[in-house]
């Protein structure tokens, strides 16, 4: 089965060829930051979290298991970043992060910069996907019925993310509530 990567390349080396133009050699290195081989993948992620990174899978609603795995994140409330756990680039934080009775972590925005958005028809269903920008690991889709002051609601696979509590204990000048 051909890769969304290995579909792009062909795409754009066709185009160029149409137009009787050869990629540089710089064109010719990876898309992405981090790319590794299916077996470095597999080394590096548990089985649920290669299935939601790389296969593009989704946590069941509610529960953020898959197979036998889960993930704490739905209910994380510390201030901290939330990381993609394949490459760890902060993709987003908890100040954006909300209750959105979904039942998969929910941000109103990601980091600058560190998640592209890309089509998705799977399931009969147009929707926008979330990618990290950084590996390319698939972390959930975006709707348009989120909170002020964005309207989107990011609906992540905890699986596809990592936890970084900050160090301080104090977020954007406000301390932290601690229970």
């Amino acid at each position: 089965m051909l890769t969304r990567r290995q579909i792009m390349l062909s795409a754009i080396g066709g185009i160029l060829a149409q137009h009787g133009l050869t990629p540089r050699a710089e064109a010719s290195q990876p898309l992405f930051e981090v790319t590794l081989t299916e077996a470095e993948w597999r080394a590096r992620l548990t089985p649920a979290q290669f299935a939601v990174l790389r296969d593009r899978k989704t946590e069941h609603a509610w529960t953020n298991h898959l197979g036998q795995e889960a993930s704490p994140l739905l209910d994380e409330a510390r201030a901290g970043s939330y990381n993609c756990a394949g490459c760890a680039l902060s993709v987003y934080r908890s100040e954006a992060k909300y209750d959105s009775r979904t039942g998969w972590p929910s941000f109103w925005e990601p980091v600058s910069d560190a998640v592209l958005e890309y089509d998705d028809s799977s399931f009969f269903i147009r929707r926008t996907g979330l990618s990290c920008r950084r590996c390319d690991g698939h972390l959930g889709h975006v709707f348009d019925d989120g909170p002020a002051p964005t309207g989107a609601r990011h609906c992540i696979n905890g699986l596809a993310l990592t936890f970084t509590p900050d160090a301080t204990g104090v977020e954007e000048g406000f301390p932290v509530a601690h229970s």
